[in-house]
């Protein structure tokens, strides 16, 4: 199994923030002070925005503080899981963003309010805005996949959805230059409102699997079932896959000849649980238990193969319709 330090990961993640951070604050200030200047509140909703992009930042290096610290009683599985409980709470945040920003953006074209057009100078800030949210979301994907951090890649998405907000709010401005109608750029605000809370939503969305120990990956259940039956067990059953940040444990039922030892039966169990360890990337821990063939029981939790194929087979025809 090759996966990197854990301490390390810590501090890639840190390092993302940081440079988020600055990154973000500098865009803020401009954009917000030249929305102001220019009289655009297509621009000083963008710098809104990106505002909040820094507080998501802040996050992530307090996320990062904590998941370093070691297992104790009251988490025996570390503290790994706050990854995605602050990805959780970026949700919230970008979110209540985009909900501010429709609330006054509608509050404003139904009291009819007038506007001037704003100055050219807001287009030249909102150009720049792009360039540097690209820079900034190709850097964030880039350490987010190396690291497998969710927490990461969803800052990188929010940079994202913040190059198609700001180009939104160009076509806008230039519209609104072309055309000389000011409610272009209050229309302009209200659907950049909208997609900050799409964002929003799909990020939380993305989240819940995890918080709830699931996976939407079902090759890593089947990629389990075939590996053990490599090594001579049977009817691997009861899978359960939890995932804690980047990191895998697995925990699994396989069936043996009863009459075999304890001692064979702990051998089969180690063979289950390295070859796991090997072929699969960034499984942390397994843990195997050894039961007689032909043993049934009422089993609560867990997959076994056949759970799989019905669940994915009513998936397709579900998707065929």
């Amino acid at each position: 199994m090759s996966y990197l330090d854990q301490k390390h990961r810590n501090r890639l993640i840190k390092k993302a923030s940081w440079v988020g951070i600055v990154g973000n604050t500098i865009l803020a200030i401009a954009k917000i002070l030249v929305g102001f200047i220019s009289g655009s509140l297509a621009v000083i909703g963008d710098g809104i925005d990106t505002a909040t992009d820094i507080l998501t930042y802040f996050i992530t290096l307090f996320a990062a503080k904590i998941m370093n610290k070691p297992p104790n009683f009251k988490f025996p599985y570390g503290y790994n899981r706050a990854e995605a409980v602050a990805t959780k709470a970026l949700s919230f945040v970008i979110f209540f963003a985009g909900a501010q920003l429709f609330y006054t953006s509608l509050l404003r074209l139904i009291n009819n309010e007038t506007t001037e057009i704003p100055a050219l100078l807001a287009i030249y800030v909102t150009v720049f805005s792009i360039l540097s949210k690209a820079g900034l979301a190709l850097y964030q994907f880039k350490i987010g996949k190396k690291i497998e951090s969710n927490m990461v890649i969803a800052n990188a998405k929010n940079m994202r959805n913040d190059i198609l907000i700001s180009a939104s709010v160009l076509v806008g401005l230039i519209f609104t230059h072309v055309l000389h109608l000011p409610i272009l750029d209050s229309i302009t605000a209200l659907a950049v409102s909208l997609w900050i809370m799409k964002a929003g939503f799909e990020i939380f969305m993305e989240t819940s699997r995890e918080l709830m120990d699931g996976t939407d990956n079902p090759e890593l259940y089947y990629k389990i079932f075939d590996l053990v039956e490599q090594v001579g067990a049977v009817n691997p059953h009861r899978v359960r896959i939890r995932k804690h940040s980047n990191m895998y444990t697995v925990a699994l039922d396989i069936e043996m000849d009863g009459k075999l030892s304890i001692e064979q039966g702990h051998q089969m169990a180690k063979k289950v649980e390295n070859i796991i360890k090997e072929k699969l990337e960034n499984v942390y821990d397994v843990l195997v238990h050894v039961e007689p063939k032909g043993n049934e029981e009422k089993e609560k939790f867990g997959l076994s193969r056949g759970n799989i194929d019905d669940e994915c087979g009513k998936k397709k025809k579900r998707n065929a319709k």
